[in-house]
């Protein structure tokens, strides 16, 4: 069976210290917890960078071995055309998360790139936005598996 890639970019590290009162308490440990949980018989494979080339060799790897993407971007969902192109590679589900709901916040953070290939976008759930990506994605697999 092959694994739900979930994957971080960067600060995300952080999660629990990294101003609270906008991305909560829960830690990205936790969050990792959360999603082999959700998971359930289904392999995870969880990773966190700063590093935007390592986010794209994780995409890759995802693309030769990987049945979803779950992916937070962070920072790079709005400055990465190179992450769009990779995710553009992969031709399992893909679902971009946002712990904050992003269209609430600066103008900045409005327009994701990551957007232009996702499947699903979940934002402003908080960690709680990771389970719910993770059970929708198994949904999304499931769905797929039957249709052919």
């Amino acid at each position: 069976m092959k694994p739900l890639y979930i994957l971080n970019g960067p600060n995300l590290n952080r999660l629990g210290k990294r101003e609270p009162h906008i991305y909560g308490t829960t830690t990205l440990a936790e969050v990792e917890e959360m999603c082999r949980q959700a998971a359930g018989q289904r392999p995870v494979v969880f990773h966190q960078t700063n590093s935007e080339e390592q986010l794209i060799n994780w995409v890759h790897e995802a693309i030769d071995e990987g049945a979803g993407i779950v992916i937070n971007p962070a920072a790079f969902t709005f400055t990465s055309l190179a992450l769009l192109d990779a995710l553009k590679m992969f031709e399992g589900p893909v679902i971009e998360l946002h712990i904050s709901n992003i269209h609430k916040r600066e103008q900045i953070y409005h327009r994701s790139y990551v957007s232009m290939r996702a499947d699903a976008v979940i934002a402003g759930l908080g960690a709680r936005g990771y389970a719910v990506a993770t059970a929708a994605i198994l949904d999304i697999l499931d769905e797929r598996a039957s249709e052919g």
